[in-house]
């Protein structure tokens, strides 16, 4: 067949070479969200929520984090009362309504575990008071980056004038970053496994307040990992006795055999931001392989 050696004119060339540079297909495919959101991308994004964090912290020169987790439902004391009074007067005008009498009794136990937030936020400002004082950052406050124990965690560090990390997750029910987060440090997920790799990988620490399914994923998969060699033993402190041997009967896992005796003691339960501040120092210090230990002996290399 003969060819028909028709030709475009000057507008229809326009007109064509406009609809190939909007296409789709002639996107970048790194600028292209639609084709990284694809299935079969997956693993490009799980590399990306892997790199992005850890090249941003290398950055930031963050050596090591001491990870803190527990309740995102947990009152700061002034939100803790302040919901107490609106239920007292809402109580007082039908102090016979059964619900009424339910959200009063709710609110005072808010009030009761609120001093957990206080401590989260003390032993937080201990730490990064002490920690951050040269150009390599130790010991960095790393959490969910929500709020409740995380937020007090972050604020504890913000009061001291420290950096501390976020790492928030996409959820159904969209969680907002707490406000005492460092900007430049503050990341979102959308793969549960990075942000535990990302916990994990620095973490000299872990510290857990009480808390719900989320707390005790954490708490476990960090246990589970330093049971099985996948993490080196480190501190892992939990807070509030009362709270952890009434959830979890820990000796009778043990006299079942479940767990050793040894694995028993992979955790240390404290009471006061200053006992489990201390706890932590007094594991590194005994290893020697503490930041201020591994500092002394480059000081006493340079001599």
């Amino acid at each position: 067949m003969e060819p028909l050696n028709r030709e475009a004119s000057d507008d229809q060339k326009a007109q064509m070479i406009g609809q190939i540079k909007t296409s789709k297909a002639y996107s970048l495919a790194y600028e292209d969200m639609r084709f990284l959101n694809k299935r079969e991308l997956r693993p490009v994004r799980l590399q990306l929520e892997l790199l992005k964090p850890e090249m941003i912290l290398r950055e930031h020169r963050i050596r090591s984090t001491i990870v803190v987790f527990g309740s995102a439902r947990i009152l700061s004391p002034e939100g803790a009362r302040k919901n107490l009074i609106a239920a007292q007067n809402e109580f007082k005008a039908s102090p016979r309504n059964p619900e009424l009498i339910k959200k009063l009794n709710f609110a005072k136990m808010r009030l009761k575990q609120s001093h957990y937030y206080a401590e989260a936020q003390k032993f937080a400002a201990l730490i990064s008071k002490a920690q951050q004082k040269d150009k390599g950052l130790e010991f960095v406050i790393v959490t969910g980056g929500g709020p409740g124990i995380m937020e007090a965690a972050n604020r504890g560090a913000w009061e001291t004038g420290s950096k501390s990390i976020g790492l928030n997750i996409t959820l159904p029910h969209e969680q907002d970053p707490n406000p005492y987060l460092t900007p430049d440090l503050s990341f979102q997920f959308h793969y549960f496994s990075l942000r535990k790799m990302h916990f994990m990988m620095r973490a000299k620490a872990m510290v857990a307040f009480p808390g719900g399914y989320g707390t005790f994923d954490e708490l476990f998969e960090a246990l589970t990992l330093v049971q099985t060699g996948k993490k080196s033993l480190l501190p892992i402190v939990l807070f509030g006795r009362e709270f952890w041997e009434r959830v979890i009967d820990w000796d009778f896992l043990a006299e079942q055999g479940l767990i050793s005796w040894a694995e028993r003691r992979l955790f240390y339960i404290a009471e006061t931001a200053e006992e489990g501040w201390a706890y932590i120092q007094s594991f590194w210090n005994k290893s020697g392989r503490g930041p201020w230990a591994l500092e002394d002996k480059k000081k006493k290399n340079r001599r």
